[in-house]
């Protein structure tokens, strides 16, 4: 834990770089449209595709071979807004779990309307799958583990929201 010291050093400088890098709304232009895939790595397809789809409510809407590895699958589930989330399997290389590690991803947030994220909280409740967020005092979050241990969140809040409030605005 760190002490007060180094905390408030810590805000200050996020405060310093806020002022600093932190452009006005109407200054901000992205050249993107959006995340097409997040491609993660699987240890089962079937697993996978169970989680994401049955437990999660994500329709898997693709399953075909790796074009750069023969024998591995690549498949997509439907997140919502054109968005996909993507997985491989690589049978045959004796992967290791990964591990949470500065260059890895922390969490994928996927954002569902409240009544769609109470229905995935009870099928997550059936499953038997612990989350962490509403004993926390946040209510609009659902932490938990996918079957390889990749965190994902759950969240009721819009698109563009955070902490309450747009971040586009």
């Amino acid at each position: 834990m760190l002490d007060q010291s180094t905390l408030d050093e810590l805000e200050a400088r996020r405060a310093e770089l806020r002022d600093k890098h932190l452009r006005p709304v109407g200054e901000r232009s992205s050249p993107g449209r959006g995340i097409h895939h997040a491609a993660l790595i699987c240890s089962d397809v079937e697993q996978t595709i169970h989680f994401y789809q049955d437990v999660l409510g994500f329709p898997l809407v693709e399953l075909v071979e790796n074009r750069d590895y023969h024998g591995s699958s690549h498949f997509f589930f439907d997140l919502g807004n054109q968005t996909l989330l993507g997985f491989f399997d690589f049978p045959g290389l004796g992967l290791e779990p990964g591990v949470e590690a500065i260059g890895t991803v922390q969490h994928i947030a996927i954002s569902m309307p409240r009544d769609q994220w109470e229905q995935a909280q009870k099928r997550l409740d059936e499953a038997g799958v612990s989350y962490a967020g509403p004993d926390l005092g946040i209510e609009e979050s659902m932490y938990f583990k996918d079957p390889d241990g990749i965190q994902i969140e759950l969240l009721s809040d819009p698109l563009m929201y955070f902490g309450g409030h747009r971040l586009d605005e």
